[in-house]
């Protein structure tokens, strides 16, 4: 494949991925959900691997929520955008216990000379109650209705006091990512599905812990071994 056509090649499946997530059945995103979380366990291994990540245990360790997104799909000739689907788990404040997962979508569009494509692996640390209690909403913006940083490579955690730190492993032409400006969204009806219950809004999921799924077991031990201060005097 040429690398024009490549490059439309990326655009085409970065658009449906944005544009597309209600026409897929109830059983179709029970599957779908099933493989994200996963997949999130695996691109959370990968991180705790990678030893230019080595930041992501200190900050599991302060955060008030983790978001994983195994495959933010970035690409772009003359209208370029971003796509992604993701989860959500969140730290009890009183029992530090993680609740969750909660399912998301992020998207983006965006218009003017850009070529290039890129796939890139997120994990994001939601580190300010305004952080999480936007994620109760059925959407917000990234850098807009929460403050957004980027966390550098390699080294400590960095010290910011935005609501969010967004660290990515990355393989395409762009050579760097971003997600603001990017608008997060609920995936209502995934929730509904893995949880096979209505109620299952994120609020449910995260604050009163009211539905489970003993599929997510795996990926919550995962978050729980690294997330844990271990210190009586490191606060959440």
């Amino acid at each position: 494949m040429t690398p024009r056509y490549w490059k439309f090649a990326i655009i085409i499946p970065l658009l449906s991925l944005v544009l597309s997530t209600t026409s897929l059945s109830a059983a179709e995103k029970y599957t779908e959900a099933n493989l994200l979380v996963d997949n999130s366990l695996r691109t959370l291994d990968q991180f705790i691997l990678d030893p230019n990540m080595q930041v992501v245990k200190d900050l599991s360790k302060r955060a008030r929520g983790i978001i994983i997104i195994p495959q933010m799909i970035r690409g772009g000739l003359i209208v370029g955008g971003t796509g992604g689907h993701g989860i959500l788990f969140a730290r009890d404040q009183n029992t530090g216990l993680w609740n969750g997962p909660a399912f998301y979508s992020i998207g983006s569009l965006t218009f003017g000379l850009q070529v290039g494509g890129e796939v890139s692996q997120l994990v994001m640390f939601v580190m300010t109650d305004r952080g999480l209690n936007s994620m109760m909403s059925s959407s917000f913006k990234l850098g807009a209705d929460v403050t957004m940083a980027a966390g550098p490579v390699g080294g400590g955690a960095k010290t910011t006091t935005a609501d969010i730190v967004a660290y990515a492993r990355s393989k395409g032409a762009f050579g760097g990512f971003t997600v603001e400006g990017g608008v997060m969204q609920t995936l209502d009806s995934w929730n509904t599905s893995y949880y096979e219950s209505a109620a299952a809004s994120p609020t449910e999921i995260l604050i009163s812990h009211s539905v489970s799924n003993s599929h997510a077991d795996s990926l919550r031990e995962a978050i729980t071994e690294i997330g844990t201060p271990t210190t009586k005097n490191v606060k959440y």
